[in-house]
């Protein structure tokens, strides 16, 4: 049986939208998932823009969807250069009533933000220390975590100042660095990096671990330390997610497991935003096929409300 969240745990709380929530505030919370997203250029006309209204139109169901199949909290993965816009998010969390976890940081190149170029380091970690304990964008919302990324074929020196600059962050203020990455042996390097900026490894998480192929890779990420993350749930065949969940499970990693859709989200760059892929495949056949395969509830439990809570609170 799984052991209740221990006192440190309880001590922390989710950063969102309605503000701090403990971990009895909380059930069920899907850690990547994104409601407005811009991949164009950041001088693209119209980049990152949308009528309140129908932005409103599209996500409200999104959210309202998930509440209704039992998601409690969602974490809102876009960072700034790919169209962040927390005052859009807000208002939608506030009228469905479900919190939303933001996002700092920086992604990886070409989406790095011009004025990222010309900061120095210290800058760049004043700016994600201020947006998580002082707020985003006049919004008065607290990013929740740090979101960052690199090439697949290898950090890239702005990325490289990136990875330095969280991990100073995140150690001052206990929040969590997620990586979107691809590559296992770049996750592992960008651990390292952390590592050596002071942060501990269980506040860094690889994101998309279901694209690193190579078990012995996912596992060394696990022996770090790290979270890992199978967030592709829902995206069509969910056969392998689940093989590579119950591989998981039974290599003893259910302690640093998540799950989630990456779905969602209002698209700028599409005519009515595009269309949305819901937050439900979970709830709705991925964790019934999870029991079906033998996995109890209480490890469920593990995967999608402890873990979830100990990653992301601070």
């Amino acid at each position: 049986m799984a052991e209740p969240l221990d006192t440190a745990a309880q001590a922390r709380h989710l950063h969102t939208t309605l503000g701090p929530l403990g971990a009895g505030d909380v059930g069920l919370v899907l850690p990547h998932e994104h409601l407005l997203v811009d991949f164009r250029p950041a001088d693209s006309p119209g980049f990152a823009q949308a009528d309140p209204a129908e932005f409103a139109s599209v996500v409200e169901p999104l959210l309202a969807g998930a509440a209704a199949a039992g998601v409690t909290a969602l974490v809102e993965c876009t960072p700034p250069g790919l169209g962040r816009r927390v005052d859009l998010v807000l208002d939608v969390s506030r009228r469905t009533g479900v919190p939303v976890v933001v996002a700092t940081g920086v992604y990886r190149e070409p989406w790095v933000p011009d004025w990222v170029y010309g900061a120095s380091d210290d800058e760049l970690e004043a700016w994600m220390h201020r947006e998580l304990t002082e707020g985003v964008d006049g919004s008065g919302v607290l990013a929740g975590f740090i979101k960052i990324s690199a090439a697949e074929d290898g950090i890239r020196p702005v990325e490289e100042r990136v990875v330095r600059a969280a991990a100073r962050a995140a150690a001052r203020t206990g929040a969590l660095v997620g990586s979107h990455t691809t590559n296992g042996d770049v996750v592992l390097g960008q651990i390292d990096l952390a590592v050596a900026e002071g942060l501990a490894p269980d506040r860094f998480l690889s994101i998309h671990t279901q694209t690193i192929t190579d078990p012995a890779l996912r596992q060394a990420i696990v022996d770090r330390g790290a979270w890992i993350e199978f967030d592709d749930v829902g995206q069509g065949d969910d056969t392998r997610t689940l093989e590579l969940v119950l591989g998981s499970l039974e290599a003893g990693q259910a302690g640093q497991v998540l799950l989630s859709h990456d779905a969602g989200w209002f698209d700028p760059a599409l005519p009515g935003g595009g269309t949305p892929r819901p937050f439900t495949d979970l709830t709705g056949s991925f964790l019934p096929a999870l029991r079906a395969a033998g996995v109890d509830a209480d490890v469920v439990d593990d995967l999608c409300v402890r873990n979830p809570f100990r990653a992301f609170a601070r």
